[in-house]
């Protein structure tokens, strides 16, 4: 990897640590709840920007990502362990539905992606025993690792909690996925994913298996959002339906058209209005006199009318329209 490749990842993992180390327990928690929606958009961007095919069903993938988490801490694995295994299952889960929706594309494959995204969350239903039915598993947080917080009060001079803990593990794992998607997309693989999006036919005729490539895109976007959805289990300590209903998909697709499509930054950009925009609507609505309720009723339809202002203003998502006023600039 050249070495201004790895200056980025450096100074994002550096700005993580000043950030996290001045704020506050809730604070950090939104920081985490990012830190997973960034990697489930990242995934997805991946999909629908570079390979052009729409998903209407990670939530659902994120479902897999969390109740297998869920049961894997139940034993003594390491959770790094947990982590990883917990995403190569949803792997192979995004495998057989990407086969199964090899030759399908656009309103065909999200069609298909919304029955998974809606039929995926009653699965615990039928097996209660062993996912905890409507209730949902509750999710242990390993203890911190007795080096790990040692180490961390030498850095930082602070004890470090389990909220701080899974907010750096969360961030560590945004940076090497986002290295590995980057790599991917400048890489062989993204060259055949934007040809495939652009052209099925000249791709073909191009010698690109069209359906080697479109599984390969949705195995890796399965990937990334099934640890996003293993991490949402750890922060929210708890893998239930309600988590995973079809409003989570929904909310993805919004955060990477908001960010900008094919965009990593876009992606990243996206989970930050995702994550912040609601709580501060919220917010604003009970400091102007409105009730809990209408507040809380008051976040969806803001959040919709930034999405519908930046598409129009800025159709590229907000990564787009930044490029575009930096080249404007540039120009002048």
């Amino acid at each position: 990897m050249p070495r201004k490749h790895l200056l980025l990842p450096l100074a994002g993992l550096v700005v993580v640590v000043l950030v996290l180390e001045n704020t506050g327990p809730f604070l950090t928690a939104q920081f985490t709840t990012m830190a997973y929606f960034a990697i489930a958009a990242g995934g997805l961007t991946v999909l629908t920007g570079l390979n052009g095919q729409l998903s209407l069903g990670h939530g659902a993938l994120m479902a897999v990502g969390a109740y297998s988490a869920a049961l894997l801490l139940k034993s003594a694995l390491p959770l790094l362990v947990v982590l990883l295994t917990a995403t190569v299952i949803t792997l192979a889960v995004g495998a057989l539905v990407g086969f199964a929706a090899a030759r399908l594309h656009g309103p065909y494959l999200a069609g298909a992606t919304l029955a998974l995204a809606i039929a995926v969350p009653g699965i615990p239903l039928f097996f209660g025993e062993t996912l905890g039915g409507e209730q949902g598993l509750p999710v242990r947080m390993p203890e911190i690792p007795g080096w790990l917080a040692d180490a961390a009060y030498f850095v930082t001079g602070q004890d470090l909690t389990s909220i701080r803990y899974l907010a750096y593990l969360s961030w560590l794992a945004v940076i090497v996925v986002f290295v590995l998607l980057a790599n991917l997309s400048r890489g062989r693989a993204g060259r055949d994913w934007r040809a495939v999006r652009d052209e099925d036919v000249a791709a073909e005729l191009a010698g690109i298996d069209l359906g080697r490539t479109r599984v390969r895109a949705f195995v890796v976007s399965a990937g990334c959002a099934g640890l996003a959805g293993a991490l949402m289990a750890l922060s929210a300590r708890l893998a239930a339906p309600s988590g995973f209903a079809l409003t989570l998909s929904l909310l993805l697709v919004s955060a990477v058209v908001l960010g900008g499509l094919g965009s990593l930054t876009g992606a990243l950009a996206g989970a930050a209005l995702l994550t912040f925009l609601p709580p501060l609507v919220t917010g604003a609505g009970t400091d102007l006199g409105l009730s809990d309720v209408q507040a809380a009723h008051l976040a969806p339809l803001i959040y919709g009318l930034v999405t519908v202002l930046i598409v129009l203003l800025a159709p590229a998502g907000l990564a787009g329209g930044l490029r575009k006023l930096t080249h404007r600039r540039r120009s002048s």
